[in-house]
Parts: C-alpha cells; sequence; structure tokens
C-alpha cells in the first residue's frame, strides 16, 4: 500500500492560492489579513486535512501554552481537589498541564522541575513543601506557589489560616474544653500550616492553657501517624479536643479517640482542617475548617497568568476560610 505524503504549508498555499508567508499567519494570527484570505486559508486546511506542527508554532510564537504542577501527591482530598480545580481553569485559559506529585521528597521534586523545565513550559504552579530549592530561585520562569513558602520572590496564594486557627481553637474553648491538643508539621517546615499553629498557641496563652503541639510529617508513613495519635491518648489521658490540621489527621484522632474508649463529642471534640468535596462526602459528621479550594485555584492562575505576561503580580493572596457545622465538636 503506497504510504500516505504528508501535507505540508506549501500544499495548503497552492490550494489557497496565497504565499507560504501568508499561511503562517493565518496559523499564527498574526498581522492583518481579509476575512476571505483567513477563508480561503481554513477551508484549503480543511480540505486537505493539514495539522499544523505544534514544534514549528512553538518555536514562532514561544510559547508552549504548557503549564507545570508540582504537589505532594493526588492521593490527598485537598489536594486532589486542588490539581482538578488548576487544571480545569487552566484549560478554560488556553492551557494545557503537566502534572508531577513529588511526596515532598526534595529529589523527587528536583527531578520533576527539570523534567518540566525540558519541556518548556511557559509557567509553573507549586505546593511542594521543599523551599529554597536552587531551580526554583535561579529560573527567570513564572512561578505561582500555593500554601507554600518557597522562596522570597516568588507569589504564594493562601488561605487565612490564622483566621483558621482562631476558629477551630475558639470554638473548642466555648465548648468548654481546657486540654487542647494540636497537630503541626515540625517548626521548620516553611509552610502556612504554621500560621494555624501560631493562632492555637495564641489563643491558648490568652485563656490561660498549656499550648501543646504533637509533629505530624505529611509523608509520614500510615501506620507511624497512627501510632502518634494512640500515644496521643496514652500520654495525654486528660485531652479533651484536638483541632488537626487537616482532615486526614481528624479522621485518625476520631480512630484512637474509639481505640482509647472515648466518645466523639461527649468526651473528645475534635476539628479539622481543608473541608474538601470528598471528606465532607464521607466525613460529613466532622466539625472542620473549610479552605476556598477553587478559589484558590483560580487566584493561582490569575496571578501566574500576570507573571507570563509580564506585569506585575502580588506577592501574597490571602482567601477567607469558614467554619463547617458537623458533630465532632
Amino acid at each position: 500500500m503506497e504510504k500516505r505524503r504528508q501535507v505540508k504549508l506549501e500544499d495548503v498555499a497552492a490550494l489557497a492560492g496565497v504565499s507560504k508567508t501568508t499561511v503562517s499567519r493565518v496559523l499564527n494570527n498574526r498581522g492583518y489579513l481579509s476575512e476571505a484570505t483567513k477563508q480561503r486559508v481554513h477551508e484549503a486546511m480543511e480540505q486537505l486535512h493539514y495539522c499544523p506542527n505544534a514544534i514549528a508554532r512553538q518555536l514562532f510564537t514561544q510559547k508552549t501554552n504548557l503549564v507545570g504542577l508540582v504537589f505532594p501527591t493526588v492521593n490527598d482530598p485537598f489536594f486532589g481537589q486542588l490539581e482538578a480545580g488548576l487544571d480545569e481553569c487552566l484549560y478554560e485559559n488556553g492551557y494545557r498541564t503537566l502534572m508531577g506529585n513529588s511526596q515532598n521528597n526534595p529529589q523527587k521534586e528536583e527531578q520533576y522541575l527539570q523534567l518540566l523545565l525540558n519541556h518548556q513550559i511557559d509557567g509553573l504552579i507549586v505546593g511542594a513543601h521543599n523551599q529554597a530549592m536552587p531551580d526554583y530561585l535561579q529560573t527567570n520562569l513564572p512561578i505561582v506557589s500555593i500554601e507554600r513558602a518557597v522562596a522570597p520572590q516568588i507569589p504564594v496564594v493562601a488561605s487565612d489560616n490564622y483566621r483558621g486557627g482562631q476558629l477551630a481553637t475558639q470554638r473548642l474553648l466555648d465548648a468548654g474544653c481546657q486540654h487542647i491538643i494540636h497537630t503541626n508539621y515540625p517548626k521548620d517546615v516553611m509552610t502556612t500550616n504554621q500560621d494555624r499553629r501560631k493562632a492555637y498557641e495564641d489563643l491558648m496563652s490568652q485563656a490561660g492553657y498549656p499550648a501543646i503541639t504533637y509533629k505530624v510529617n505529611y509523608d509520614t508513613p500510615m501506620e507511624e501517624k497512627k501510632a502518634i495519635f494512640a500515644r496521643l491518648f496514652d500520654e495525654h489521658p486528660e485531652v479533651d479536643g484536638i483541632f488537626a490540621d487537616n482532615d486526614t489527621n481528624a479522621r485518625l484522632a476520631l480512630t484512637a479517640a474509639t481505640e482509647a474508649g472515648r466518645r466523639c463529642p461527649e468526651d473528645i471534640k475534635i476539628i479539622g482542617f481543608d473541608g474538601a468535596d470528598m471528606t465532607r462526602l464521607l466525613l460529613p459528621e466532622l466539625t472542620t475548617i473549610q479552605q476556598p479550594i477553587q478559589e484558590m485555584a483560580e487566584a493561582a492562575v490569575e496571578l501566574l497568568k500576570e507573571e507570563i505576561a509580564g506585569e506585575p503580580a502580588d506577592q501574597y493572596r490571602t482567601l477567607p476560610v469558614k467554619l463547617v457545622e458537623g458533630t465532632t465538636a
């Protein structure tokens, strides 16, 4: 069977009765062209089933319409919903996405970053914890971070974590809790989660109660996390309230409380943080602080578009949170 010859730019030009330059200008929407000329070129392309060479167009426009995403994992309700929201919002703005999940591993994150940069992406949206990575500091690529302090010059989109910490802690105090324990990352992890800790510590100090935070790293294996919560109840049998820094940890706290023979909310009250759609579906009884995940995605894309266009972008954009009622607190 005779191999079908690939249709070239000059074939379109010949059929449309124009020059190759004119066809190129139509493809890239450059310069003034009459509607009649545009129509002839498009009709010729359709008749010949001509597919423009994407790589050639990228070289001409210096744009790939690709945006890279680097986040810890999609195996988490918050990050899964956030990445889905980013992908949808970027698509609506004419961009495709390349995703990499770093599992908070600096080496893996660096490999993903190099892979994305090799694809000549137009911009990057990140949510990993590995701040001050040289590749972020040295590249001139437009970058926006979500809920993470990556580097001083990179804009950050975050929810109002301090206000969220206030809402959660005050809710437990108003319910009569006096021995409230918080969970969070170690203090050397530069994430906006630390604002939740700060609010908790401030309100506990004002109330005259001790502030106790258990360290739970995001990438700690699940069995180790379970052991941490079991130890929490062994070491602090007086605990009557838990403010978990995310809904996954709140779920683990609920399970550990049950195993310790504690009833919720009668014996202990628990509040989470994130309020992702999947969590609300699977654990509707959880009282939690809900982040505006879709709005965060939209804000990150808006800032990235400004950076790509060479416009000055906000260095920090904060979005409001709200308390979602449940029966656990």
